[in-house]
C-alpha cells in the first residue's frame, strides 16, 4: 500500500487560541487528544494513500493562555503548558516558543526554518502539512512549491487568499472541528448533483453491510427511516432527518460513524428504499413527491465597489443585500434555541434559510460564524448574542480586516459596507476588542 511521506508542523498558540474563539470544549479537546485526530487526518484529503508522519512537530509558547469564561476568579487563565504531555505522548516533538516580544513568539520562524531544512534532507518529504493561519509563513508556501512539494494548511481562521491560494489543500475551520469531533470531513461541502439511488463506492467494510457490532442499532436504524420515508407526504429535510436520528440512536452513531458508512446520506442509501432520490439537502421519493431540482447558487449580484472590493480581498460572501439580516436572525434563532456545534449549526442554519428560498451556502454560513467569533461575539457565548451583536460583530470584523489587509476606505465607503452588510445603524453594539483572528 502506497503511503505519503508527510511532514506536519503544529503552531499551537495559533490554532489552540482560533479554535477556542469558535469552540473552547472542541478547542480543549483538540488539545487533550491529539492522537485521535492525527490518525483521522492522515487519511483526510488525500489520494495517493494514507499519511506516514515522519515529522511531528508543535511549537507550543508553554507561558501562552486564554481566559476561561466561565472558570470565576481563582483559575480565569487556561495555561498551554497543560497540554504539553498530552503532545509529547501522541509522538510530537514539542518545541518551545517563549514570546520574543508582547505579542509575538518565535513560532513562525522556527517552523520556516525547520520546513526549509526538511528540504535539503536525505529523506524526500512528500507533503507539508502546516497548521496555522498566520499568512507571514506565505513566502514558506512559495519555497515549497518551486520544490515541488505538496501542501496542506490547517487553519481555524480565515487566513488571506495569498497564503491559501498557494497550498494544494485548505482545511479550514469547520472542517478542523469535524476532524476534532471524529465526524466525516467534506471538502466538497458544496455540491448539489442529486444522487439516485445508491452509492458507486464502497459503503462498509465489506460493501454493503454495517460495521461488525452494530447490526442491532443499524436495524432500529432501518425501521425509523424506512417508517419515516413511507410515510413522509413531502422531501424530508436530510439534517433534521438526521438530528432525529441521531438523538434517538445515541452513542451508537457517534461509536460507529453512521454505522461504518461514514456519513448520514450513506447509510440511507445501504437502506436500498425503493425510488429513492437524494440531493444535498432533501431525499424523497420518487414516485410520490413531485420532482425536485436541486437549490440554485447564489445569484450574480451587482455589488456597491467597496463590497466587490472586500469580495475580492477578504473572499467576503457574494450575496444579495436583503439576505444578510435573514442570516443574522437564522444565527440568533440557533444560538438561543440549541447547544452550540460548528458542524450542526452551518447545515441547520443554511436549511431553514433554503426553506426561506434563500440559497445560502454552509461555507458563507461559516465564514460569518467565524467573523462574529473573532468579532468578540462567539455564537456559545451566554447569555446568547442577539441578532444585533453578531451583526456588529461580524460587520465589525470584516473592517477590522480590510483596515489589516490596508484596504483604502472613505467613511462613505465604510457606510456603504455596513448598510449593505447590515449592520446595526449606530454601531453601538459593537464589541472594542474585535480582532483578525488568531496571530
Amino acid at each position: 500500500m502506497n503511503r505519503v511521506r508527510a511532514a506536519l508542523y503544529l503552531d499551537f498558540d495559533n490554532v489552540f487560541s482560533g479554535l477556542y474563539k469558535l469552540d473552547p470544549e472542541v478547542a480543549v479537546h483538540f488539545a487533550e487528544n491529539p492522537g485521535g485526530w492525527l490518525r483521522r487526518l492522515a487519511a483526510t484529503a488525500t489520494s495517493d494513500g494514507e499519511r506516514r508522519w515522519l515529522v511531528l512537530r508543535c511549537y507550543l509558547n508553554p507561558a501562552g493562555w486564554v481566559y476561561r469564561p466561565d472558570a470565576g476568579e481563582e483559575q480565569p487563565r487556561l495555561y498551554f503548558s497543560k497540554f504539553r504531555p498530552f503532545f509529547v505522548r501522541a509522538g510530537f516533538d514539542v518545541i518551545d516558543c517563549p514570546r520574543y516580544s508582547s505579542t509575538k513568539n518565535a513560532a513562525d520562524i522556527r517552523i520556516v526554518v525547520d520546513a526549509v531544512d526538511a528540504l535539503s534532507a536525505d529523506t524526500r518529504y512528500d507533503e507539508f502539512v502546516i497548521a496555522s493561519g498566520d499568512s507571514d509563513m506565505t513566502p514558506l508556501l512559495q519555497r515549497l512549491r518551486r520544490s515541488d512539494r505538496r501542501t496542506m494548511i490547517v487553519s481555524p481562521a480565515d487566513a488571506a487568499e495569498a497564503f491559501t491560494a498557494i497550498a494544494d489543500q485548505v482545511l479550514d475551520s469547520q472542517h478542523l472541528l469535524a476532524l476534532v469531533q471524529g465526524e466525516a470531513v467534506d471538502l466538497d461541502d458544496e455540491t448539489s448533483a442529486a444522487v439516485e439511488g445508491g452509492f458507486d463506492e464502497p459503503m462498509a467494510a465489506d460493501g454493503d453491510t454495517p460495521a461488525a457490532g452494530h447490526r442491532e442499532a443499524y436495524e432500529a436504524f432501518r425501521s425509523i427511516l424506512t417508517q419515516e420515508y413511507a410515510t413522509a407526504t413531502e422531501p424530508l429535510n436530510m439534517a433534521s432527518l438526521a438530528s432525529r436520528l441521531r438523538t434517538q440512536l445515541e452513542p451508537s452513531i457517534s461509536d460507529s460513524n453512521w454505522f461504518g458508512f461514514g456519513t448520514f446520506a450513506h447509510a440511507v442509501g445501504s437502506l436500498a428504499l425503493p425510488n429513492l432520490r437524494m440531493s444535498q439537502h432533501l431525499l424523497w421519493d420518487a414516485s410520490r413527491h413531485p420532482t425536485l431540482t436541486t437549490a440554485t447558487a447564489p445569484p450574480r449580484v451587482a455589488l456597491t465597489d467597496p463590497v466587490e472590493r472586500l469580495v475580492g480581498h477578504l473572499d467576503l460572501p457574494r450575496m444579495p443585500q436583503d439576505w444578510w439580516p435573514a442570516l443574522y436572525r437564522t444565527l440568533a434563532e440557533y444560538a438561543h434555541s440549541q447547544r452550540f456545534n460548528l458542524t450542526q449549526c452551518t447545515s441547520w442554519v443554511r436549511d431553514q434559510l433554503r426553506e426561506q428560498g434563500l440559497p445560502v451556502s454552509r461555507n458563507a454560513v461559516g465564514f460569518v460564524v467565524r467573523g462574529t467569533s473573532y468579532g468578540g461575539c462567539p455564537l456559545h457565548r451566554h447569555p446568547a448574542p442577539t441578532t444585533d451583536e453578531i451583526a456588529a460583530a461580524f460587520v465589525g470584523n470584516v473592517l477590522s480586516r480590510a483596515d489589516a489587509a490596508e484596504m483604502t476606505f472613505s467613511d462613505e465607503d465604510i457606510a456603504t459596507v455596513r448598510a449593505w452588510l447590515g449592520a446595526p445603524p449606530d454601531g453601538s453594539t459593537e464589541r472594542a476588542d474585535r480582532t483578525d483572528g488568531p496571530s
